[in-house]
């Protein structure tokens, strides 16, 4: 057997996505909803949306953003944090991370998208991966989406689903 696949039982992590900002309204955000509700067929998945800074300087925006992210954590749970600096992934190479860390009892995961100027240096500390989607720069609620689907992706292949082809 595959030893990604997992048809038999629900993921047991318990998922949360902690987000900078207000959540959108259009396709983007719908698109970002329907890939959470297919997940949530198969996980647990909490969104957690943390405020704007609002203004100031990118720098002070960046600091106090990180500060609510690192408030909003809990105690135990591994984290992702998604930045322009991180390691890529193929998609089945992100699923196999997944099922290593539930493999070793890991119950709680937080996935961190910063906001419009990306993440203070104290959340890239905390983080146990720091994951980059792309070299390329996304507007924040955009990475969401494709975030949510590359989410989906790799609980597809965790199940040996052919979605990932």
């Amino acid at each position: 057997m595959d030893r990604h696949r997992d048809t038999n039982r629900r993921a047991n992590m318990h998922l949360r996505i902690l987000m900078v900002g207000r959540t959108g309204k259009g396709p983007v955000a719908d698109l970002v909803q329907d890939y959470l509700g297919r997940i949530r067929r198969m996980a647990t998945v909490e969104e957690v949306v943390v405020p704007e800074a609002g203004t100031g300087a990118p720098e002070f925006q960046r600091k106090r953003e990180g500060e609510r992210l690192l408030e909003a954590l809990r105690p135990g749970e591994r984290v992702i944090a998604l930045d322009e600096i991180g390691r890529t992934f193929t998609s089945p190479a992100f699923a196999a991370h997944l099922v290593g860390w539930r493999d070793q009892g890991v119950r709680g995961v937080a996935f961190i998208i910063g906001g419009a100027y990306g993440l203070d240096e104290p959340v890239r500390q905390r983080a146990d991966l720091l994951l980059s989607l792309s070299a390329m720069t996304f507007p924040h609620q955009l990475v969401r989406a494709l975030f949510a689907e590359q989410l989906y992706r790799a609980f597809m292949i965790m199940r040996g689903s052919p979605y990932h082809h």
